[in-house]
This record gives C-alpha cells, sequence and structure tokens, in this order.
C-alpha cells in the first residue's frame, strides 16, 4: 500500500511540474510564433496572435518620451468590436490601437477579454483624457472615457502604472 502511495505521489508530482513548465514557458512559445491569425489547425481552435501594423510613443506632459510599444491597429468596426478578445496572452511590449471616425464619449467592456488590461482614452489632440486600469477579464461592465476620446490604446494591466503613464500626458502614432 505505501509503494502504490509513493508511486502516486510520484506521478501527481511529475504532472505537476510537467503543468508548472508549460505555465512558465507560454509567454515565450506565443511570443516566438509567427504572426498569423490563427494558433492551432489541428485542434480548430482560433485565438488571434499579434500583427505589428504600427507604433504609439507615450509622451510626458513635457513632450518627454516614456515607452514606445508595437501595436495593432482596429480602425473599423469588425476590429473594434473584437479588440483584444479571445488572447490567452499579450508581451508587455505590445497593445493596440483603437481609432474611431470623431471624438466622442467612448466605453468599453472586457467581455470575451481573457487578459487583464489599461484602456487609455485619448482626444483627437492625442491627450490622454482618462484610464481605466486594470480592466477585469470578461467583466461585461461599461468603462467610459469620462471625456471625448477619438483614440483608445489597450496595454495590459499595470502598464500605466509601472510606466507613470496618466492623465494628461500624450500619445504619438
Amino acid at each position: 500500500m505505501r509503494n502504490r502511495q509513493t508511486y502516486i505521489a510520484y506521478i501527481l508530482l511529475a504532472v505537476f511540474l510537467l503543468g508548472g513548465l508549460g505555465y512558465l514557458l507560454l509567454p515565450y512559445l506565443y511570443e516566438s510564433r509567427s504572426t498569423t491569425s490563427t494558433s492551432s489547425e489541428s485542434t480548430g481552435a482560433s485565438a488571434p496572435l499579434f500583427v505589428k501594423e504600427g507604433e504609439v510613443t507615450f509622451l510626458s506632459e513635457k513632450g518627454d518620451t516614456i515607452r514606445k510599444i508595437d501595436v495593432e491597429i482596429a480602425a473599423d468596426d469588425a476590429e473594434r468590436a473584437r479588440g483584444l478578445m479571445y488572447r490567452p496572452y499579450m508581451p508587455d511590449s505590445v497593445g493596440m490601437l483603437f481609432i474611431f471616425e470623431n471624438a466622442e464619449p467612448q466605453a468599453f467592456w472586457m467581455k470575451n477579454t481573457h487578459i487583464p488590461l489599461d484602456i487609455i482614452y485619448v482626444d483627437q489632440n492625442r491627450k490622454i483624457v482618462s484610464i481605466q486600469k486594470n480592466a477585469r477579464p470578461y467583466n461585461e461592465e461599461s468603462l467610459p472615457s469620462f471625456g471625448d476620446a477619438q483614440y483608445v490604446v489597450e496595454v495590459n494591466a499595470g502598464f500605466t502604472d509601472r510606466y507613470g503613464i496618466e492623465a494628461g500626458d500624450q500619445i504619438r502614432f
């Protein structure tokens, strides 16, 4: 009986270690994949992968560069509706830039979004008007801009705190 319990304990330990290793390697595997729009043809599952379409630079109120990231651009209704939904991971060096026709109050939600985000609302002059920090995955609560915004930048949750980005700063793209 004791040998059987030891054997089971070793199996559970091996499964735990392999699972942990996979969890730790997931971000590196995700970044090293080619930039295509599907993740696994063999399972039929589809998780969009990052495709660089531009860059956004965050600038302090004085005009000093704070941080630059690569972005995907969501410029039409379908792209804006999909946003960062269904993505299991996003490197801290990337984000998504949403471009709207006009500056007006905006509101986003986190339906089908797997990763927590900071949502940065930007006016027509490219000045940050507000930030919704640490938006929770799958939350369908409306996250408003509290002012007119023509652009929105989504980045990983905590990004704005890590780099000291705040309302009044600007973006360049």
